[in-house]
């Protein structure tokens, strides 16, 4: 009896047996393998490596609001309070000499016993041995000074250089109102010659955008640091007029600092969509957080030495008035530059059609990418696609047909033969 078997039937055998194997492993349902962890970073780690985490121009309205409040405190206090001017501004007539044993009081009631009225202060500037005693009042005549030194020197006997009492211990100094006068005259063409150096430098450097926005956010430095003083009673200065041109050129240079970035990131921005304007006006404030952090701490450091040998070693008012609107200046400067400078930027530079018109085709392409992921892509979407990329992303798009599934049970179909549609036993051949 012949065997049943032959070659041809065993290779058939065993491909059914393959289709049968392949359907049936269809049919089973696999499971959706779980997303791994997203990792997660710490405010520091975040800080430090500056990748956007942070937002900073998304939330701009409530930063204004922020900025908008603390100049509305300033210019009422200022208009309520005023200043606190210094003689230098002023007049007057202050005299000093070495503390020793004195206290205000004692002093005060000299004054009053000598002159008639009462000073406008009497403070105690430094510690120890080399705190001092300083009195100012109205302008008085050469008589009422000289009547005031035998006063002092009669009733507390202050020591010279040497250790001895001695009436040359007792210094005095007096300065008209046109003094104060020139002073102020000069230091407000001071601060308009370096505000329009500044907007010459970033007007050629950058753009006139970042000029607008630098300028804003110097103003409100120099509002801002002026309502501290008056709020607190600050006294003003020349030191102090020193101080404020000094942290102007802190707050530009930080805000400088985050423009470079911005232009960076920025450039070119036209011909991509993968973020819009703010989006990387944002990573680069956040690239640069750490950068501003050091330097305000580096700047503040040295700044806050200067106050402690100042008012508590050495007692010259001088240094004290130059620390205080330095401190003042270093932080509200560092926040401009990240808070109100670059998201003032964004703001001007989303009012231009180049930047809307960009704005829109990111938007389109992240809907059309999102929903390209929920429903099967067609013709029509590829179209869409193409559309809105205009030939300017960096990523191409390329949609791929799924392979379809053979029926379970179905005879399995052999590669034909392209020119006689004829099956050509060889596999992976075919049309």
């Amino acid at each position: 009896m012949a065997k049943p078997s032959t070659k041809g039937d065993k290779s058939e055998t065993t491909a059914v047996e393959l289709t049968e194997s392949s359907a049936a492993s269809a049919q089973k349902p696999r499971r959706p393998k779980a997303p791994a962890p997203a990792p997660k970073h710490g405010f520091l780690s975040r800080l430090y490596t500056g990748t956007g985490a942070f937002e900073v121009i998304g939330k701009r309205r409530m930063w204004y609001a922020i900025s908008g409040a603390m100049v509305a405190i300033a210019i009422i206090s200022i208009l309520v309070r005023g200043f606190t001017f210094g003689i230098d501004f002023a007049g007057g007539t202050k005299v000093s000499f070495p503390r020793g044993e004195t206290n205000v009081s004692q002093v005060e009631e000299v004054f009053r016993d000598t002159i008639g009225s009462s000073p406008e202060s009497v403070v105690v500037v430094g510690n120890g041995t080399s705190a001092t005693v300083q009195i100012r009042a109205e302008t008085l005549t050469n008589d009422q000074t000289e009547k005031l030194r035998d006063a002092l020197f009669d009733k507390f006997a202050p020591n010279g250089p040497d250790g001895q009492p001695s009436k040359q211990a007792i210094s005095d100094s007096a300065v008209s109102e046109t003094w104060g006068g020139q002073i102020t005259e000069k230091a407000v063409i001071a601060l308009v010659v370096f505000l329009l150096l500044a907007a010459f430098y970033i007007t050629v450097r950058y753009e006139w955008y970042m000029t607008i926005a630098a300028m804003v956010s110097m103003v409100f430095d120099v509002v801002v640091t002026a309502g501290v003083y008056s709020l607190v009673g600050f006294e003003v200065t020349p030191a102090t007029v020193i101080g404020l041109l000094t942290i102007l050129g802190f707050s530009i240079y930080d805000t400088v600092i985050v423009f470079d970035k911005v232009e960076e990131n920025t450039h070119g921005f036209e011909h991509k969509s993968k973020l819009t304007y703010a989006e990387q006006a944002n990573l680069a404030v956040n690239q640069t957080f750490m950068r501003s952090i050091n330097t305000s701490l580096i700047s503040a450091l040295p700044i806050m030495s200067l106050m402690v040998v100042a008012v508590w070693l050495l007692g010259v008012g001088t240094l004290q008035d130059l620390a205080l609107v330095q401190l003042v200046g270093v932080v509200v400067g560092t926040y401009s530059s990240i808070y109100l400078a670059t998201p003032l930027l964004v703001t001007l530079r989303e009012r231009t059609e180049l930047v809307q018109n960009h704005t829109r085709r990111v938007m389109r392409r992240r809907k059309a990418a999102s929903g390209s992921k929920a429903a099967p892509a067609t013709a029509d979407d590829d179209t869409d696609i193409d559309t809105d990329i205009d030939g300017g992303d960096d990523e191409a798009v390329s949609t791929v047909a799924a392979p379809s599934t053979p029926t379970p049970g179905a005879k399995p179909v052999r590669p034909t033969s392209r020119r006689t549609q004829r099956p050509t036993g060889k596999p992976g051949a075919g049309g």
